[in-house]
């Protein structure tokens, strides 16, 4: 990281200083710019208040333990419980001062920017905001032509509180982030006002192809990112170096600075509303700026830009989500029959920016209160999504809008949630009604009459039709599962088998702990709910290993919940009672769990291999193994396994091999915290937090070289697993296999083959 260590870091950093690995400071909308900065694109001159700036105001004005208690036992589920907790917090965060040191640099900052106060945008930058496996769009605020200290100072502790937003709080529980962990900072980034700005990507959202997507309106970006207008679609192929589609939509507003604070809604004139945003020597430049941060980054990235006169200028970049292989057709299949001809009278046609076919109910929501009213499996149709509308759209099967192009709110939530939506149709509000069943076709961006079903794969047709190769590699591509709803999803990727099922999601869901079971009687209840859900992921890939690993969830996670009363109090429970280790003074608590996994294997799930965590002595390893056998598990015909996730684990792999391991598989979060004596959760040493450190890399080559010459499957299924970069070093360092988050199997599995490819190539240059 640059600069000084987490505790000394500064309260304000300017962009200059800021790189990608800065994000625990900065969030990552500030370590994108920083980096951009970097590398010498046009971005707008800024400085970040740092989240290290955030937390000393949550310390030093004395409100920090009152904020987090009040969201220790909160049910996001219960809307109305949800906003009173947001706004007690929020109004929490605003009622103090900001301490005098913090305001001092905020203010002398922001004097560096221009002798008589620079107009300025002020953006929230998360710590868990704009990361390569989410996207979450929205949730917090940013305030737009802000001049004065005063107005500044004010829009910052605004974007401080709206970390706590209803929204916010919802997205961080839903995707498994603690909101302790999760600090923000905000950039203060010169205001350009943009005669046209929009959104591109730098390859296709869905599909991945090697197409930049520019959408544009006049004025200011909010426009198009929010939704609120439908924008000019320009698509640009990077092959042929062209424009090979453009849609000039009929915009009817544009957002511009007002006066010396805010902005405002402008109506355009009949020829500015069908003009075109762009020429194709714009949408070229752009392209051409799209593709230096995709390619610096390695990932597709979703670029904010703005245009003054002849000046382009990138406001933010992020990587970008959603990407999804498509099925590969079988060798022979025809294409299927046109949607029109098969599901029947189109109603309305808009874009289809989330792929797939759903029918059901219309509820018309014109205010984000008309969301109460949604039902488990209806079809949501509103005029523009917006942040506060996220809960009900996880609950519906489908949505259409009036506004918006493939980069607005609805457009990306939809695809994180994997839901069919159609945007843009301009009169889907006006048209349809409240109760009226349709079908939604998320891909042709069209809207049928009633219930249908998509036509059925045609028969194979007597001429084999070449389909490409799927990727194929020598190393497994394994995937990460932590609850059974995604593991259709999960298989979806091709993924090899699963390298990691993580069960305390399954009994954190409860909301009761095992040891509550165990106090009422009601064992059978907890080992029917593990079996069911462990069997789920197991349906989903027959033939493929699935690795489960037992219970691992620290105490203070245990404490919030039914009968976790009697949880001890502990000053570090991530060094406390935990994994293999509870599980063996609690037999009660991993008899249940064994009795789960037993009922699997008799039923015929051979698959399944169960895995230790936290595991320090092969002692350890043969004393579960143990309990298995006398509780009736034939130990011998079934896959037990390690995790290394401690120093001692790596180093005595033999004897764990010796101890009949049949694999091991490295959880990298905690083996680089444990190595390095770094808690990542401590904000003041977690940027010493370092997955490459020699010494890490060093315990693992040693693993995988004691594995290989015992042949025993060896693999990873921490974070490290999802980093292309840290993939390509393992299988070049001979790792059996590797596991990875959902959205990343594709890169992953695409990295491991690259690699495979250059060993197997420098082989035979050196054979030649």
């Amino acid at each position: 990281m640059c600069g000084a260590s987490m505790k000394e870091m500064p309260n304000v950093l300017w962009l200059e200083e800021i790189k990608k690995e800065d994000i625990i400071s900065v969030g990552g909308k500030g370590a994108s710019l920083g980096e951009m900065t970097s590398l010498g694109l046009p971005v707008p001159k800024a400085f970040v208040v740092t989240a290290q700036a955030f937390r000393r105001f949550l310390v030093e004005t004395g409100i920090e333990d009152t904020l987090f208690r009040k969201l220790e036992r909160l049910d996001v589920d219960d809307n109305g419980a949800l906003e009173s907790v947001s706004r007690e917090v929020q109004d929490i965060v605003l009622s103090v001062e900001i301490p005098d040191q913090i305001r001092e640099a905020i203010i002398d900052a922001y004097a560096r920017m221009g002798e008589n106060g620079e107009v300025v945008a002020v953006r929230s930058s998360a710590t868990a905001e704009d990361l390569p496996e989410a996207s979450f769009a929205g949730q917090q605020e940013t305030f737009l032509n802000v001049l004065g200290n005063d107005d500044l100072l004010d829009a910052v502790q605004r974007c401080w509180a709206s970390l706590y937003g209803a929204r916010a709080i919802y997205y961080r529980a839903k995707q498994g982030f603690d909101d302790r962990g999760v600090n923000i900072a905000v950039v203060v980034q010169e205001l350009i006002r943009s005669e046209k700005s929009g959104v591109m990507f730098t390859s296709h959202p869905v599909t991945g192809e090697p197409l930049t997507i520019v959408e544009g309106s006049w004025g200011l970006g909010e426009a198009v990112v929010s939704g609120s207008v439908s924008p000019d679609n320009y698509v640009f192929d990077l092959r042929s170096e062209r424009v090979v589609d453009r849609l000039i939509a009929e915009k009817e507003i544009m957002i511009v600075p007002e006066g010396e604070n805010g902005t405002k809604v402008v109506k355009l004139t009949p020829e500015q509303r069908t003009a075109p945003v762009l020429s194709d020597e714009e949408v070229a430049r752009l392209a051409t700026l799209g593709k230096i941060a995709e390619e610096h980054y390695g990932v597709p990235q979703d670029v904010e830009w703005a245009i003054v006169g002849n000046e382009i200028f990138i406001l933010q970049s992020r990587p970008i989500t959603t990407i999804r292989r498509p099925e590969i057709p079988r060798a022979g299949a025809e294409p299927a029959p046109e949607p029109a001809a098969a599901l029947g009278v189109v109603l309305l046609e808009g874009q289809g920016a989330s792929p797939g076919i759903a029918s059901g109910r219309v509820v018309i929501v014109r205010d984000v209160r008309d969301t109460s009213t949604i039902k488990d499996g209806d079809i949501l149709v509103t005029k523009m999504t917006n942040p506060d509308m996220v809960p009900a759209m996880r609950r519906v099967k489908a949505i259409v809008t009036d506004e918006g192009g493939m980069t607005c709110h609805a457009a990306i939530v939809s695809r994180e949630l994997g839901t069919p939506a159609v945007v843009g149709t301009k009169k889907a509000t006006k048209i349809l009604q409240d109760g009226q069943v349709i079908t939604v076709d998320g891909e042709k961006g069209t809207i049928y009459e009633g219930a249908v079903e998509a036509p059925a794969p045609a028969a194979p047709a007597a001429v084999a039709v070449a389909a490409p190769a799927p990727v194929i590699t020598g190393t497994l591509v394994k995937v990460n599962v932590s609850l059974p709803e995604a593991a259709k999803r999960a298989a979806a990727t091709g993924a090899d088998g699963v390298g990691l099922l993580r069960i305390e999601h399954l009994i954190l869901g409860l909301n009761k702990t095992p040891g509550w079971y165990v106090e009422h009687g009601e064992e059978e209840k907890f080992i029917s709910e593990l079996y069911s859900g462990i069997k789920t992921v197991l349906d989903a890939f027959p033939g493929k290993s699935v690795w489960v690993r037992t219970l691992d969830a620290p105490t203070d996670e245990f404490r919030n919940m039914e009968g976790g009363e009697v949880e001890p109090v502990e000053h570090n429970p991530m060094l406390g009672w935990r994994g293999i280790r509870r599980d063996l003074r609690s037999p009660e608590q991993f008899r249940m769990q064994v009795e789960a996994f037993k009922r699997l294997w008799a039923a015929g799930y051979s698959n399944l291999g169960v895995m230790f965590p936290l595991v320090n002595h092969p002692a350890e390893f043969v004393q579960a193994r143990a309990m298995m056998k006398e509780w009736g598990v034939n130990v011998e015909n079934v896959t037990l396994g390690v995790m290394i996730e401690v120093p001692s684990s790596a180093i005595l792999i033999e004897d764990f091999i010796k101890a009949g391991i049949k694999f091991a598989s490295f959880g990298t979060n905690d083996l680089i915290q444990y190595t390095l004596a770094i808690d990542r959760n401590n904000e003041h040493v977690a940027d010493m937090y370092e997955p490459e450190h020699p010494a890490v890399l060093r315990l693992i080559d040693y693993a995988i070289k004691a594995c290989r010459e015992h042949g025993v499957e060896c693999s990873i299924c921490g974070q490290a697993g999802s980093d292309p970069d840290m993939v390509a070093w393992l299988v070049g360092h001979g790792i059996t296999s590797v596991s990875a988050n959902i959205d990343a199997v594709p890169r992953i599995r695409e990295a491991v083959a690259r690699k495979e490819r250059q060993i197997l190539l420098d082989a035979a240059r050196r054979n030649a």
